[in-house]
């Protein structure tokens, strides 16, 4: 009997689940659990205080990034409180023998970069964090899914997280990225239209032209934000692309167990004539450079357009959210953004700290300089993200544009590790959050591409980086 075509959300979800009763979360396996610093404080003192262990040691990675400083002088958490989680974290993994990452570990970095490089990241599997951005593992084909820290306590004591079904969302991005646009555009473009809950109770399956021609490293910056469009995770089907980053990763097979899994991992994709629950097309072909002016990432509009009008909006909850928005950001409508002071610009984080994210800035700071009074931070994702880009000589052209160069970790994503925006200062950021305060009390977060954000180093100003290529 023929079987019923299956998306590929269907394909990992039949694969993992454990138990499923009816009108009750189902009981799904995982197959990779990265923990860091913040995120596992309050779970493992949940195992101690009921005598449980770690169910799959082997299977869970721990890594420092949220308050690990990025300092090239102190490589150190930031403040009491910061040492203080990483020393739990390092007594944590040595007591229920955890894989951990040290801070001076060559493998040190933001867990969602680290893992994609060490090939522990592979399709068809099940990924899971306590962080909302575990999403970005979806490129590889995976069912990655970010949970609360009830949820990390009981991954690991169980290995198994309780999870209702999203329903699969297709968002097909055909034609070809025109000189100048990149992956965090088409994320930025995506959210704008559908929304920050465009998302809500889905997993978004990225397809179509644009998207087959992306990179590895693209297609994590698709993944990364599709929690920022409320949906569950995010996920691209394995391809040629996939299996060409993941051969000879550490952790990846070798010889005839390479050639196994490949085969296994092409039947991921999505069968013909499988149905979603919903559907978006987007023409790549079409795309500007975006950028936030807001304080959620749907509030983007393409980098030449101007900043919306409140009184344009029917609904009277939008018309107060985007007031309230520009407000705070000290914007108005009807306003180009282009042109705007920038104090700040912030090129890192899970979302644009991979090579190809420091090689796109580089290319345009190359020989050209910092404007005057404004501070530049290039954080790179990883300890291998570092050596590579200080083998091409990528730090040099930072250094020499004014730019600082920084050890790996999240940095200015998030205002806990002494890197952060002061009252009233603007930047650009290549981060993927830009709520009140995300980057420092009071702060004011312009979100971009790794490209945007050089361009905005150079001038002082948000900048079209068309007209500097």
């Amino acid at each position: 009997m023929r079987q019923t075509p299956r998306t590929l959300l269907d394909k990992l979800w039949d694969d993992h689940v454990v138990a499923q009763e009816t009108d009750s979360p189902a009981v799904l396996y995982v197959d990779l659990h990265f923990i860091n610093e913040v995120d596992s404080l309050l779970a493992f003192a949940g195992l101690r205080r009921r005598g449980l262990a770690v169910r799959r040691p082997d299977r869970t990675v721990a890594t420092v990034d949220h308050v690990i400083s990025t300092d090239p002088l102190r490589l150190s958490a930031v403040g009491s409180a910061g040492a203080d989680l990483v020393a739990h974290l390092e007594e944590n993994c040595r007591q229920f023998t955890v894989t951990y990452y040290r801070p001076d570990s060559e493998h040190q970095g933001i867990t969602h970069v680290i893992g994609p490089e060490l090939g522990l990241t592979q399709p068809g599997m099940t990924v899971a964090s306590g962080d909302s951005h575990t999403c970005t593992h979806g490129a590889f084909g995976a069912l990655a899914i970010g949970t609360a820290t009830s949820g990390v306590e009981h991954l690991l004591a169980t290995q198994c997280l309780l999870e209702d079904k999203p329903d699969a969302f297709l968002v097909c991005v055909e034609g070809q990225l025109r000189p100048g646009v990149s992956a965090k555009d088409v994320i930025l473009a995506l959210i704008a239209q559908i929304g920050v809950d465009g998302g809500a109770g889905h997993a978004l399956e990225f397809a179509g032209q644009a998207v087959r021609s992306m990179d590895m490293e693209g297609r994590l910056t698709l993944c990364n934000m599709a929690v920022e469009a409320g949906a569950r995770t995010g996920m691209i089907a394995p391809d040629d692309v996939t299996f060409e980053y993941l051969a000879e990763r550490e952790f990846t097979p070798r010889g005839p167990a390479w050639e196994r899994a490949v085969r296994r991992w092409r039947e991921l994709a999505t069968d013909e004539g499988a149905t979603y629950h919903r559907s978006v097309d987007i023409d790549s072909s079409s795309l500007e450079p975006m950028i936030s002016y807001g304080t959620n990432p749907a509030m983007s509009i393409p980098i030449t357009h101007v900043v919306p009008d409140p009184a344009d909006l029917p609904e009277a909850s939008r018309r107060t959210a985007l007031e309230a928005a520009l407000r705070y950001m000290n914007l108005q409508p009807g306003r180009p953004l282009l042109g705007h002071k920038v104090d700040v610009v912030f090129i890192g984080s899970c979302t644009n700290s991979r090579l190809s994210d420091l090689r796109q800035a580089a290319a345009l700071l190359g020989g050209r300089s910092v404007a005057q009074g404004v501070r530049v931070l290039v954080v790179p994702g990883s300890q291998a993200v570092k050596r590579q880009a200080e083998a091409e000589g990528l730090d040099r052209i930072f250094r020499q544009a004014g730019a600082e160069w920084r050890l790996p970790g999240c940095s200015m994503c998030i205002a806990m590790n002494g890197d952060q925006l002061e009252p009233g200062q603007y930047a650009v950021s290549t981060i993927n959050r830009n709520f009140e305060g995300r980057q420092g009390r009071g702060g004011r977060t312009f979100l971009a591409s790794p490209l945007t954000a050089a361009a905005a180093a150079i001038t002082g100003r948000v900048t079209d980086p068309r007209t500097l290529l």
